[in-house]
Parts: structure tokens; sequence; C-alpha cells
């Protein structure tokens, strides 16, 4: 009874745990959208929240991993849970940090940019979204993981041809930017696609352990 009482715990812990990294993408998206639009006070207040949920984040995880140990929980399956929790909170760190990059650099981003970086955080933070439950599903139903993780890939070609399109646009027709601008966009729309990135590293660990668990 002590054992399923604690391995329940466990379970609950991390689907509080995925939502905590489900709620740091929406929140990731909406301070990128309040910093291109000028709405400094929502932006400051995305970033307090987006550092409180990684906060949360890293506390759950650690609850999770000392359940996992101290009480000999799921053994054959702990070393790839642990795998998957790093994953997960390098999603949530990426973010956080990302986002407190626009409030340190401050990057100029000329306006017309706005309607492309914004789809791009859109797209790449779709990608989280999508990865979130496929995670939601290996703990209950693992043979459904699979087919709820082409929309991941999906997600993640989509938004490399958008930054892709978004640096050539910057670097070939908009040449009354300075180039040190151009490196700086550049820059900033490489930490929006990256989180596409981190979902997909998400995605192909899922799927390995998907199939450990259905052979």
């Amino acid at each position: 009874m002590i054992f399923f009482k604690h391995a329940r715990q466990s379970i609950e812990l991390i689907e509080s745990f995925l939502n905590k990294i489900d709620q740091g993408a929406l929140i990731f998206k909406e301070g990128v959208l309040n910093y291109l639009y000028n709405r400094p006070e929502k932006f400051a207040d995305n970033l307090q929240t987006l550092n409180q949920l990684e906060t949360d984040a890293d506390i759950l995880k650690r609850k999770i991993e000392t359940l996992l140990y101290t009480q000999s929980l799921m053994p054959q399956l702990r070393g790839d849970i642990l795998r998957l929790l790093e994953e997960l909170d390098a999603i949530i760190n990426l973010a956080k940090t990302n986002l407190f990059q626009f409030d340190v650099e401050m990057p100029f981003i000329p306006p017309v940019l706005n309607p492309d970086l914004a789809k791009l955080t859109e797209i790449s933070v779709s990608a989280i979204e999508s990865v979130i439950p496929a995670a939601h599903a290996w703990f209950r139903s693992p043979e459904t993981v699979k087919e709820q993780l082409h929309r991941v890939y999906l997600y993640e070609k989509e938004a490399d041809k958008l930054a892709d399109a978004i640096k050539r646009k910057v670097f070939r027709e908009m040449p009354e930017i300075k180039l040190s601008e151009k490196f700086h966009l550049r820059y900033f729309t490489l930490h929006i696609e990256n989180l596409s990135d981190a979902a997909q590293k998400v995605a192909d660990t899922l799927s390995i352990m998907a199939i450990k668990r259905t052979v």
C-alpha cells in the first residue's frame, strides 16, 4: 500500500512539473509579444512569472528525483524518467534565460519584423505545447505517444524555415539597419528558434522511451 501511495505521489508531482513547463512556454510567448509591441509593464510581469515558474519546476524536479531514489520506484525506468525530466527542465530554463536576455540587452527590433518574430514565437511555443501531452501520455498510455509527436517535428521544421527567412530578410533586404543590429537580430531570432529545438530533443527521447515500454 505504501509503495502505491508513493508511486501515485510521484506521478502527481510529474504531472505538476509538466504543467509548469507548459505554463512557462505560454508566459515566454506573452513576454516576447509584450516586448515586441512595447508593453513594458506586462513584459516585466512576464519576467517575474516565468522566473517563479522556473523555480517551482526546479523544486518539483528535485522532489521527484528524491522520491524515485528513496522509495525505489520504477527502477527499470528511473534512468529514462530522470533524463526526460532534465530535458524538460532545460526547456523552461531556456525560456527564462532567453526572455531575460530581451530585458538585459534590449535589442532594437524594427516594427516591420514584429509579425515574423511573433509568428516564430508562436510556432516554437507550439512545439513545446505539443510535446507536453506526449510526456503526460507516456506515464498513462505509452502506446499513444508516437502518434502525438508528429506535431512537434512539424513545428520544429516550420520554426527552422521561418527563422532562416527572417535572417535572410535582415541581412539581404534591410540595408538601413547597422551590421551590429543585424547580428543582434540574428541572435534573438536564434533565441526563439532554439525553444523548438529543445522540444524536438524531448520528442526524440520520448519516442525511444515509448518503444521501450511497448515492445
